[in-house]
């Protein structure tokens, strides 16, 4: 499945993960998000997808046209096809993986294992595995198992992400899960209230 545009220059893409094996707390579909920004691609936990591979390949290259190529990771098991993509654009970057361009910012979530990543021109947060599409619609914390090599639990997790309600956040674009499209600020704040209400 070729992206959608969800604002000008920002594109999210689902894939199957290769690694799912039916387990709970999340589906075989995986978000990934594509964002222009300052002269640069942005890619943001890439997946290819299995099928049709070669057409999203080509749908990508001329997306990329010539143009740097960043490749960002939310957490260590987003890897993903980050290698591939990387040396697929090596001759346009010269440092494709991490490298954080203008109009990126980095929010890291220390002690949590992850960083999101925050689009302050089209209002959109991009986390990896600690937020999550909520059934029926909105955000929810991930499961208490999913922190177990992190040193945080679900009301410390609740902690490190309240200062991002800060932010005029209109699109929570999450990988596992629908994403948010509209008022992500209040979504974020209810997700965050259900897990620690002080």
């Amino acid at each position: 499945m070729l992206p959608s545009e969800i604002a000008p220059g920002l594109l999210r893409w689902t894939a199957r993960h290769p690694a799912w094996q039916g387990e709970t707390g999340w589906g075989p579909m995986v978000g990934c998000v594509l964002y222009e920004v300052a002269g640069t691609v942005v890619l943001i936990d890439p997946l290819l997808p299995a099928e049709g591979r070669d057409t999203f390949l080509d749908w990508l290259d001329r997306r990329v046209d010539g143009r740097p190529v960043s490749v960002l990771t939310t957490i260590y098991l987003h890897h993903r096809d980050r290698e591939e993509i990387a040396e697929r654009y090596r001759a346009n970057s010269s440092r494709a993986w991490n490298f954080v361009p203008p109009g990126v910012v980095p929010k890291p979530l220390r002690g949590a294992g992850e960083t999101v990543f925050w689009l302050p021109d089209v209002a959109t947060l991009v986390p990896g595995d600690r937020l999550l599409g909520a059934p029926g619609g909105g955000l929810q914390l991930c499961p208490e198992d999913w922190l177990s090599d992190t040193r945080v639990d679900r009301v410390g997790l609740a902690r490190l992400l309240r200062p991002l309600i800060e932010l005029p956040i209109e699109r929570v674009l999450v990988s596992h899960g629908e994403p948010v499209l509209v008022d992500g600020r209040a979504a974020l704040a209810q997700a965050l209230q259900e897990v620690d209400p002080t």
